[in-house]
Order: structure tokens, then sequence, then C-alpha cells
């Protein structure tokens, strides 16, 4: 039941830091917003990881090329999903494009399938199927034909990035002979540095501009930060206990905290035909817990 507890976490703050990305957005460009995801989150990262020692000390793990690999992997694979999600909220209003990008809970179960030999019970499959149906129901605020074939197009490959980083996330912490929490800060760590580093150098050498412009509203990147540190500290402790579309189908939850924040806090009209795709998102919850 932990990694429960933990997926309803993570998702409720993804949900608080999409919003504040969104709002990001109308004033700094995609990349700057992305980094603001991670700028302060390493900080954090590290001192979670220090307190876990601190609390109970345990070896230090051995790094292998394989784990590297999917540390860059997910480390790219994330820095494209958000910049992809930044460019869903340009696009479309909040919700939609949130909405559109937990497509990766449906890409996730196929890829880990057909790649990385995971195996999920029958229960599991329907429940991510309905979440998946539900999820994109929930998005098409105004009907399905409102959605240009771009939006759907980027809103795919934006949860394809996403479960790629989410699938790589969990097999370099499985790489780790150590307990779950360690396994998943040292994870989170290596992948936050990373992408601080990789682009923080690029928007210096390229477009300083942009970084100015996230100088001009500390606040917002710092909630952003401390945000999205919070939930991915929760989201890869559970994907090292549990199956990656298990964790992704419960994750669709954060569309009820998406629509809640969207509408009560964002001000934004979210039009929704009836509580027909709640339900869908409640079984499907149910159907992964129970599988």
């Amino acid at each position: 039941m932990t990694w429960i507890f933990l997926t309803l976490f993570a998702v409720f703050m993804q949900a608080w830091r999409n919003a504040f990305q969104s709002q990001l957005a109308k004033e700094v460009k995609t990349l700057g917003v992305t980094l603001a995801r991670f700028i302060w989150a390493g900080p954090i990262a590290a001192l979670y990881l220090w307190l876990l020692y601190a609390i109970e000390p345990t070896e230090i793990p051995t790094f292998t090329a394989r784990y590297y690999w999917y540390v860059v992997g997910a480390a790219s694979a994330q820095i494209l999903a958000t910049s992809l999600m930044v460019k869903l909220f340009k696009m479309n209003n909040f919700a939609v494009g949130a909405g559109l990008a937990k497509s990766e809970a449906l890409v996730a179960a196929v890829l880990a399938t057909v790649f990385f030999g995971t195996t999920l019970s029958l229960l599991g499959w329907l429940g991510v199927l309905i979440g998946g149906f539900a999820v994109f129901m929930l998005s098409a605020a105004k009907g399905y034909r409102s959605l240009s074939i771009a939006t759907v197009v980027m809103g795919l490959a934006c949860g394809t990035a996403f479960a790629l980083t989410a699938l790589w996330v969990r097999e370099a912490s499985l790489l780790l002979d150590l307990p779950f929490p360690y396994r998943a800060a040292w994870v989170l760590l290596m992948i936050i540095s990373l992408q601080t580093l990789v682009l923080l150098i690029f928007l210096i050498l390229v477009d300083p501009s942009t970084l100015k412009a996230l100088w001009l509203h500390p606040k917002l990147t710092l909630l952003i930060s401390i945000s999205s540190c919070l939930g991915s500290i929760s989201l890869f402790s559970a994907m090292s206990i549990q199956n990656v579309p298990y964790v992704k189908t419960l994750g669709q939850v954060e569309i009820f905290f998406t629509i809640l924040i969207s509408t009560y806090w964002l001000k934004q009209k979210v039009k929704i035909k009836d509580a027909f795709g709640f339900v869908l998102i409640a079984i499907a919850a149910l159907l992964v817990i129970w599988g």
C-alpha cells in the first residue's frame, strides 16, 4: 500500500507544479520554464538524500555504466517531456495540456510490456485502458473535434517522453542494491543535477535573455522547483517498488486536482459534459490497485 500513498502525494504536488509552470509560461520561454522545474530541486534532493543517511546510514551504491545510461536517458526524456508540456500550455488551457500529457500511462504500459518485460494482470490492463480513455475525454473540454491534430500529436509525444522517463528511472533504481528510499533518492539527485547543468550551460551560451527573464520571477520559480522535487521524490519512490504502468494509471487521479486548480485558482473554465470521465478514472485507479 506504500506505493499508493506515495503516488497520490506525488500527483497532488505535480498538479500544483504544472499550474505554476503554466503561469510562468506566460512570461518566460519554454526552456526557461523547463529549467525552473530543476534549478532549486537539486539542493532539495541533496538534502533529502543526506537526511536519509543521517537517520539510518547505509552503504554507498556502486554505479555501473548501464546505470548511467538509464540516468542520461531519463534526464533527456524528462527535459523533452517538460518542454512539450509547456508548449501544450501555450497552445491550450492548463487543464487540456496537463490532461493530454497523462497519456503516459497507456504508453508506459505498452512500452513496459514490449521492451522491459513487465507483466500486467488482466485487471491492470483494463484499468490502464479505461484510464487512458477517460483522460482523453476529460481533456476535450469542448468535445473531441476541438482538439487539433497538432495538439493531440504533441500530447502523445509528451506522454511518451514522460513514460520513457519513468521506465528508465525504475530500471536505474532497480540496479542499486539499497532500500527503495535510498535508490530513489540517488536516481533523483543524479537526474536533476544533470538536467540543471545541461540546461544552464545551453541557456548561458545560446539564450542568456531567458535566464534573465527567469530571474525576474524568483517566487514562481521556487514554487515550481519545490513542488516538482517533492512530487519526484514520492513518484520515484513509488516506481522503485511498483511497476510503472500501475503507478502511472493511479497517477491519472491528478486530473481531479488539475481541474480543481484550473477552475478555482487559475479561474479557467473547464467544460465537462458530465461526471462520466471522473467515474472512469476512479474505476481505473481501483482496478490497478486490485490488479
